[in-house]
């Protein structure tokens, strides 16, 4: 059994999420990590003492750990967004493979350039679209291929976001401003959008979105209300989104009370701090968030399949799918132990079980992280026999179908996919 060795540009969530599952009991004959680049100390420490990193190898910032000599077989990129172009440029260069958590990059033009580098310098580039490697989504797709409800010819898909999850990170956030980092529906959707033409199995043609951001901005803010929650709102008792409530009395959310405080095991005082200083303690009606808060996206696909696809925060949260072929359909909601499919011929409904159900960020978006980082061991040494695997230039095709959307939704128009991706030579 080959070890592939690996190291770690960005240990916040993302990276400290694929590392843990990269060293655990069942895959640490596999996987050895030996760098990290982090510019905040207590989470490189973290990631350093997790893995067993000698001093000489923990670097601030990535320019310094890719300035070396390659050390590693792949380079696991998870800084922010908007971070994601120079890293992964450099790697490539040094001849790194990389696990490039998504989106690739913030605009179509970098997602173009990284596809044609990985390409001319022949390294495999696997963007982190985890939903295909969940087992909800990997039988979705095999009740598909196998025929049993025919052609696929709609499909109804809803990514419920979630009011609170909305709040936390993309009004109070870090993917709060389009400026800052990206449009919502790539920050939150490309996987989803790029999920869906997998499971078509087909290009899509035509592409056309609306959405706005009407819900949480300062018209709805009570007249009131203080711009702190911390300062005593009136409304605190009843308010779902009460900064004190989510970030502060509930010790058990560390995923929030680490976001807001930039530390890894935060203390009362730090979150005290945050909520009294930055953004997270802000009342979700009055900050500068710019990102929309409910879009939806038509798709035409090139042999006529359609899809409208759904993104909005009010609700739960979790996915649901609805797929509508010529012999049946199925229908799901991704937190389900089953899927149910029904079939035209015998006017039944098969109920069939899935493997490992759930859909959360903290339980590692329903084993896609899990299934991710085996799925790269096999690929990369040669001994992988699925299909969730994209080439980076399929990858980089479906991230230009949300930026086709997005122009869409700005200029009101339906954009001719095939003409809009041509355009950036992929």
């Amino acid at each position: 059994m080959k070890q592939l060795s690996m190291i770690v540009i960005g240990a916040g969530c993302r990276g400290t999420a694929y590392s843990k599952i990269a060293l655990s009991q069942s895959n640490k004959e596999k996987f050895k990590i030996v760098g990290v680049a982090e510019p905040i100390d207590i989470r490189r420490e973290y990631l350093k003492n997790l893995c067993s990193i000698p001093d000489a190898d923990c670097y601030k910032d990535w320019k310094e750990i890719l300035a070396k000599p390659r050390m590693a077989d792949v380079a696991i990129i998870s800084t922010m967004d908007y971070m994601h172009f120079e890293p992964a440029m450099a790697a490539i260069e040094k001849g790194y493979n990389i696990l490039l958590e998504k989106p690739a990059a913030p605009t179509p033009y970098e997602c173009a350039e990284i596809a044609k580098a990985a390409h001319r310098k022949n390294v495999k580039v696997i963007v982190c679209h985890v939903l295909r490697y969940t087992p909800f989504f990997e039988l979705i797709k095999s009740i598909i291929d196998n025929g049993k409800i025919g052609r696929v010819q709609s499909v109804v898909y809803s990514e419920a976001v979630g009011n609170v999850h909305q709040s936390h990170s993309y009004v109070r956030g870090r993917w709060h401003s389009v400026s800052e980092t990206a449009p919502m529906l790539l920050t939150k959707s490309c996987h989803d959008i790029d999920m869906l033409q997998w499971l078509i199995g087909k290009k899509c043609s035509n592409i056309q979105s609306f959405g706005s951001l009407t819900y949480f901005n300062s018209d709805n803010a009570p007249k009131d209300a203080p711009e702190r929650c911390i300062d005593g709102c009136p409304h605190g008792e009843t308010c779902p989104y009460n900064a004190v409530r989510l970030y502060f009395d509930d010790k058990k959310n560390i995923w929030f009370r680490s976001s807001a405080t930039d530390t890894v095991k935060p203390t009362d005082d730090e979150v005290e701090k945050a909520l009294r200083t930055n953004n997270y303690g802000k009342c979700v009606f009055r900050c500068d968030n710019d990102v929309v808060d409910h879009q939806v996206v038509n798709m035409e696909f090139e042999d006529g399949a359609t899809v409208s696809y759904s993104m909005n925060p009010f609700n739960k949260g979790g996915r649901y799918v609805n797929i509508f072929g010529t012999s049946g359909e199925i229908s799901a909601h991704m937190s389900d132990t089953e899927i149910n499919v029904y079939t035209f011929e015998d006017k039944k409904t098969e109920k069939i079980p899935v493997v490992a159900p759930g859909e959360t960020i903290v339980s590692g978006h329903g084993g896609g992280d899990q299934g991710i980082i085996l799925a790269l061991y096999d690929y990369l040494n040669g001994n992988y026999t699925c299909e969730e695997i994209a080439d980076i230039t399929e990858s980089v095709e479906n991230h230009l179908l949300v930026f086709a959307a997005e122009k869409s939704r700005r200029e009101n128009c339906v954009v001719d996919t095939k003409k809009y991706i041509s355009q950036y030579g992929i």
